[in-house]
């Protein structure tokens, strides 16, 4: 079975003057990465690695994340960065099938789409927001529409 946990980056700051991709997280985005963090221990649903978008805050979400977890750091799949379901579905394929759990943190609308792809079941994922897919299957390569099922969605507080 493989696990993928989808997780929204936390808010950013939408007036900045570094563009969309250097977008910081607000100081209020800081603390709902952490809550969410504290909500993956708490409910015993450590990914093996994370993969994430590049983009500051994605990168700075995931880093909360990892950091809590204490994993390695995210590994960074610059095709993540505006993905559709066709690049996500593509990138989630590719996936190292060393790993059985594996969280991959972006934006939306791509994730919201690619999970409601993947499932068959309506998503749209908040900042900070996150969903576990189950996939009935030893391969990532063999995951395509209607494959996985929800089995945990987190919102933030």
């Amino acid at each position: 079975m493989k696990k993928l946990l989808l997780i929204r980056h936390a808010k950013a700051a939408h007036e900045t003057n570094t563009g969309d991709f250097a977008r910081p997280l607000k100081h209020s985005g800081e603390k709902d990465a952490l809550e969410l963090a504290k909500r993956l221990v708490s409910k015993d649903m450590v990914p093996q690695t994370v993969f994430s978008s590049p983009a500051l805050r994605a990168k700075t979400t995931a880093s909360i994340i990892t950091e809590h977890l204490k994993l390695h750091e995210a590994s960074y799949i610059e095709a993540v960065y505006e993905a559709s379901d066709p690049t996500l579905l593509q990138i989630i394929n590719q996936l190292p099938d060393q790993f059985d759990f594996i969280a991959l943190t972006g934006h939306n609308p791509g994730l919201s789409t690619i999970t409601t792809y993947l499932t068959g079941k309506y998503c749209s994922l908040p900042t900070s927001g996150a969903v576990l897919i189950n996939f009935d299957t030893e391969s990532w390569g063999l995951i395509s529409a209607v494959t996985g099922d929800i089995s945990w969605v987190s919102d933030p507080d």
